[in-house]
């Protein structure tokens, strides 16, 4: 028995293997000389927003406040 195969499930699976293949970057939001928001984009699209007072956000900007973690950080 063959598989009827839909074109428009085609065109998703497409779509996603082409979001696989754009790397994840980080922006920096700025308003007023201090730090906002960091955008998580992938290519031109927005995933989300991360608080940059939240420990990930600590994390992606390179502040911490817990030595063992600064002294143990992998780059």
């Amino acid at each position: 028995m063959s598989e009827n195969q839909n074109p428009e499930n085609e065109t998703v699976t497409q779509a996603a293997a082409a979001d696989a293949q754009e790397e994840v970057s980080y922006h920096a939001v700025e308003k007023d000389g201090k730090i906002t928001a960091i955008w998580e984009m992938r290519g031109r699209r927005h995933l989300r927003t991360i608080d940059p007072r939240s420990e990930e956000g600590r994390h992606l900007l390179g502040h911490t406040d817990n030595p063992e973690v600064a002294q143990n950080a992998q780059v």
